[in-house]
């Protein structure tokens, strides 16, 4: 064996490395590739733990209503190993930012602006952000939405088109994006009519959501006001309304928001006036939506007070989930072979009015956003069943509307 000066710990003194020459003594020879190998498995696991850390590490979005304090739009760091949420912090000063949705492909991020009046007129705004890599938003530019308190606005998968949901007047705008997702003046502007028989609610159109199927062929708008989910196809020249593809739950559910399921062939509206779940079949391949049934998000012998808000579906497409604004739950839903939901229980958001909650993109979190009490809540989802576990963490974030993952 032979020595020489080696670099020690910071600070210390040069050590002593001692090296094992081959002289025919296989024991030496085990030994030398022992501590090769050793040092390329650690290399390895250095390389891979740090992968794991940069993709574990992500940022979520809060849109907020302007109450209590709230400048705009929130972000934190989430930890998607531990379900962690960092402080918050002011991403965008906006008002009334209560919507949110990415660009497809593209760096960019959408935000309402749900107020009755924008530039002097009666009509709410939509802007257009570019995120920076501390989550901070670099505004882009803001356009009128010609419809007042616009709610919800959506990307098409294909980059084409931003929908805008305006609820006071029940009409949708949309806007045409360009390669890099800027977002061009209104091209056109969609005016829903019809109403329910809730006096109060449903004297005329109040569109309330916007859900692009995967393909980006199709677009559908719950209208709250109309009961009915209208289908638009999207083409080259924007969106055209699709008699067949009309969703129409029972009279006066008020239809808020859409979901369609990951195997394209079924789809659920989330019903705010009472509090239920309605099941569709959509036929792609002839344009047709089909109400089957509608299943209660409440427990029995809940009699209070009581409108659902938000809706998802598991990645998996195992598991459905709605939020309960009254009730302060989320109600889970198991998804049958046929596509029916069968209620299975339900989990308290630990705050006030739920109106939003999300599902991270592996499905392993769901953070629920309590707009009346100021937090929002991180529940890890249980693998096999889908139910939401002891919640992980909570932060405090003012009039919380809206989550939104980074990708």
């Amino acid at each position: 064996m032979s020595g020489r000066p080696g670099i020690g710990p910071a600070g210390g003194q040069p050590r002593e490395i001692v090296e094992v020459a081959y002289d025919g003594d296989s024991t030496g020879e085990a030994m030398t590739m022992n501590w090769r190998w050793a040092a390329v498995v650690s290399a390895i696991v250095w390389v891979w733990a740090s992968s794991v850390a940069e993709v574990m590490a992500g940022q979520v979005w809060f849109g907020t209503y302007s109450r209590r304090g709230s400048e705009g739009i929130y972000v934190a760091e989430f930890d998607a190993l531990t379900g962690r949420l960092g402080q918050p912090r002011c991403a965008a000063r906006a008002t009334n930012a209560s919507f949110l949705a990415l660009h497809p492909s593209r760096p960019v991020l959408y935000a309402v602006h749900e107020v009755g009046r924008f530039d002097g007129r009666p009509a709410g705004g939509v802007a257009a952000y570019r995120p920076q890599s501390d989550g901070a938003l670099e505004p882009l530019v803001v356009r009128p939405t010609d419809g007042p308190v616009p709610c919800h606005v959506a990307a098409d998968p294909r980059g084409r088109w931003l929908v805008v949901a305006n609820y006071a007047d029940g009409s949708v705008a949309v806007f045409p994006l360009d390669a890099e997702g800027w977002l061009g003046p209104r091209l056109q502007r969609l005016q829903h009519e019809g109403r329910g028989p809730n006096e109060r609610r449903q004297q005329g159109p109040h569109a309330h959501g916007v859900t692009f199927d995967r393909t980006g062929e199709w677009c559908w708008v719950p209208d709250l006001g109309a009961d009915r989910v209208f289908g638009y196809r999207v083409g080259a020249r924007g969106l055209e309304l699709a008699p067949g593809a009309i969703g129409v739950p029972p009279a006066g559910s008020g239809p808020r928001h859409f979901e369609i399921h990951p195997n394209g062939r079924w789809a659920y509206s989330v019903n705010e006036l009472t509090s239920t779940v309605t099941f569709y079949e959509w036929a792609a391949e002839r344009g047709t939506m089909e109400a089957k049934t509608t299943v209660g998000a409440l427990p029995v012998g809940f009699e209070e007070a009581n409108t659902a808000a938000e809706i998802a579906i598991h990645p998996t497409g195992r598991w459905l989930y709605i939020s309960n604004r009254g009730h302060d739950s989320i109600a889970q839903f198991r998804i049958e072979p046929d596509g029916r939901p069968v209620r299975v229980g339900h989990t308290a958001t630990r705050g006030r009015t739920p109106r939003h909650f999300a599902l991270d993109p592996e499905g392993r979190w769901l953070l629920a956003a309590n707009q009346d009490t100021d937090n929002v809540v991180v529940f890890p989802i249980e693998p096999a069943s889908g139910t939401p576990g002891e919640p992980v963490c909570e932060i405090a974030v003012p009039a919380p509307v809206c989550v939104v993952f980074r990708r």
